[in-house]
This record gives structure tokens, sequence and C-alpha cells, in this order.
């Protein structure tokens, strides 16, 4: 009965001091990953911190974050390396008692000296498997805490999607009806299945992209669009302009469906997208970011992620028609140039003219260019256009721009402010008008 009610006792010291220990563990964690993001933060932006001279604020800033981590490991250990010493006495005591009664019981002739030997042997073993754990208890707690922060990620649920409509190889028969298949031979196309009916039907992927009375926000009681309304075919080239804020990021990232709209539709091929699996509309679309990312690779695989499957050849045009086959062939070892950290061995503009040809070698029928060639001079500039010409030849392309020179042969410019579409036209008939587009090109000019 004494070893049941001491072990229950032990095991209830455990659980109660787990619990608190669990707190501050889980503090500590949280903790470590801020000094750890500081570091990181403070290596990337290396440059900007000598630029501003601020090493020394830096320095004080690591100092405060260590100390809170040191201190919030403290209390963590501390709190959890009580357990140990608890456990061992509360052992010991038990032998002690347990000692005591068999003494006393085998005086009375009630018990054997055997019997209480072996009781005695017993309690050590009883007791000693609590006593080892809970020399292992901190780090069993350090390891659940971090697994905790990880498991929130992994559990964390994607987003739903509804969509039905796929994205399939496809031939034109020669009767006309399209015919799915199993490798690309020159067309794609949209598989429709009708669940009533129990058929399936057939779309050619052409590129054409709809809005119609688009309204979004971010956040309910912020419209960040307001009843935009456009039409986009192959062989356009549509670009937005306008301030920072006004919404033309917004537009490509709703394409892409990354958000869903509240109200307004917005049509690919005259499909609502909604209606499209957000992969196989993802697919469908190529885009050029202003901030570029590299992969740890090879300038030939950097190029090819844009089409997994592509061949060399394939991957050589791309990069010729982004004019970046000139600069990779000067590189130490060619296309098969290493590359690592985020491209650092290369120039903001050289990784630019990877991330094009990346999007040239996917083929897509709809283009995205988010300034795309932010970060490349006049003359670079100028040369990628007419490359880019070839690219956008047939294909749906949207820009958006800063520099106004890049959107001047646009089939279609739209002139964005505060969420709608002030103005639009091409480069001549917005001249013509002599409003916003009139001022931030004659603007832009004046600065030059």
């Amino acid at each position: 009965i004494l070893v049941v009610i001491f072990l229950y006792a032990m095991l209830t010291i455990i659980k109660k001091i787990g619990g608190k220990s669990q707190v501050y563990f889980k503090n500590q964690q949280a903790e470590l990953g801020t000094v750890n993001g500081f570091i990181e933060e403070m290596i990337e932006g290396q440059k900007v911190v000598k630029v501003f001279c601020h090493e020394k604020s830096a320095k004080e800033q690591f100092r405060v974050l260590s100390q809170k981590l040191c201190e919030a490991a403290t209390s963590a250990n501390t709190f959890a390396n009580i357990l140990m010493p608890i456990m061992g006495n509360m052992s010991n005591i038990l032998y002690a008692v347990t000692t005591v009664s068999g003494s006393i019981l085998a005086i009375e002739g009630i018990l054997t000296t055997g019997t209480v030997v072996a009781f005695l042997q017993l309690t050590r073993n009883f007791s000693f498997p609590i006593t080892q754990m809970s020399q292992q208890f901190n780090t069993v707690l350090s390891a659940l805490a971090g697994a905790e922060r990880i498991f929130e990620v992994i559990d964390t649920q994607p987003d739903k999607d509804e969509g039905y409509v796929t994205l399939v190889c496809a031939k034109v028969a020669s009767n006309g009806s399209i015919e799915e298949t199993s490798h690309y031979t020159g067309h794609w196309a949209w598989k429709h299945p009708h669940k009533a009916e129990g058929t399936v039907t057939y779309q050619l992927l052409e590129g054409k992209v709809e809005f119609d009375n688009v309204v979004f926000g971010y956040e309910p009681n912020k419209v960040v669009l307001d009843g935009i309304s456009l039409y986009a075919k192959p062989g356009q080239k549509i670009a937005f302009v306008g301030s920072t804020g006004a919404g033309k990021t917004t537009i490509t990232n709703l394409i892409n469906r990354f958000y869903d709209v509240p109200d307004g539709k917005i049509r690919y091929d005259g499909i609502n997208i909604t209606k499209i699996k957000k992969g196989d509309l993802r697919h469908s679309l190529s885009m050029v970011l202003q901030d570029t990312h590299l992969f740890t690779g090879t300038v030939m695989e950097n190029i090819r992620y844009g089409k997994l499957d592509a061949t060399d050849e394939e991957v050589i045009k791309a990069a010729k028609l982004a004019n970046a086959d000139s600069f990779i062939r000067h590189l130490p070892h060619g296309y098969q140039t290493l590359l690592t950290s985020d491209g650092a061995n290369l120039s903001q503009g050289q990784r630019q003219l990877l991330a094009i040809a990346r999007a040239a070698v996917a083929n897509p029928p709809v283009l995205i260019l988010d300034e795309a060639t932010s970060s490349i001079d006049t003359r670079t500039e100028a040369l990628i256009e007419n490359g880019m010409d070839q690219l956008m030849k047939d294909r749906t392309v949207f820009v958006i721009a800063h520099r106004l020179s890049t959107v001047r042969s646009s089939n279609a410019i739209m002139v964005l402010e505060q969420g709608k579409i002030i103005e639009r036209g091409n480069h001549e008939e917005l001249l013509a008008q002599k409003g916003k587009y009139y001022q931030l090109y004659t603007g832009m000019f004046e600065l030059d």
C-alpha cells in the first residue's frame, strides 16, 4: 500500500510540474525562433545595415533577444530540473519507509526477513524507472514544445478548391472534334465533367480573360478593386499603370486565384475561374515577378523549372528569347554554372533575365509580367522587348509597369486610381486625352 501511495504521489508531481514546464519550454522555443529569424534577417540585409551604420544597434538588438532567450531557457530548465531531485528524494524516502515498516513487521513475526528484502528490491524496481524518466523529462518537454510548433504548420489546412474543370493534353481530330491524349500534341483543352448527364465535354485552351464588374478587398470594409471590367484575347498586350497601391498587382493575383472575388466574375475562355482547379489554372499561366527567386542548382535547372520536361535545346531557345544566352555563356561553366543563395553570384538584372527565360520555356497561353524589366538597364530592356514580341505572339499578355516606356506598344493601357479604371486606350489615344496617363508620361520624361 505504501509503495502504491508513493508511486501515485510521484506520478502526480510529474504531471503537475510537467504541465507548468511545458509552458516555459513553449516560450523558450518562441524566443529561439525570434533569435534565429533575426540572425537570418541581419545576414540577408547586411549591406543595408552597413550603409546606414546600424551595426551597433543590430548588436544591441541581438543582445536583448539573446538575453530573453537565456531567461526563457533558464526558467524552463530550472522548473524542469527540480523534478529529478524531488523524484530521487521521494524514492529514497519510500525505500526508508519500506525498510522501517518491513523491519517492524519482521520483528513481530508477521513477515519473514526474505519477504522484507524482496519488497525492498521491488521498491527499487518500481521507483527506478520513474526516477530515470525525471532525468530526461526536460529534454522530452523541450522536444515536444519544438514539435508542437512544427505540427501547427503541418496541420494547417490547404485552401479549399471546389474547381472541377481540369486542363488536359488534347488533339483536334479530322472531323473537328477534340480528343484527350496522354501526351502533349500541340494543344491543351479544358475538360468539363457533367455529373448530371454523366458526360464530358472539351474546350480548347485559348487564353481569353474577362473581368466582369469585379469588386475585391483584402479586408471586408476596404475595397481595393471597385467595378473592374476588361477583356483580353490572344495576341493582345494589356498594360496596367498607376500609382503604388492602385490595385495593379491585385488584378494579376486574382487571375491566378490567389484570392477569390466576392462580387463580380472572372472568366477564362468563358469559364468562371472558380470552376477551374487552381493547379490546372496556374499551369496555363506563366508569371515573371519583380522579386526574382532562383533555386540552388545550375542555370539550366533554374530555367527548366518553368517546364520540367523541357529539353536542353528548348531551354537554350528560351534563354535566347529572353536575351540571357550571351551572359550565360560567359559564366564559368555556362549553363552548368551552379547558382547558390538565390543567385548571389549574379547581378539583379541577370537574375531577372533568367526569370523571363523560365517563363518563356513554359510556353503559356497567358503571360503576366509584374515589373519584369524593373531591374534591367534601358539598353537590355530594348533587346528583351524584341525577343518578348516573339514570346507574346498569339498570347494574352498582362504587363504591370511603373516605367511607362515598357507599355507604349500595348494594345490597351488601363490607368488605375483608387481601385478603378479611370482611363483606357492605347498609348496615342491616352496622350491625346491629356488625362492622368498624359501627366504620368510627360512627368516621367521631365524627370529624365
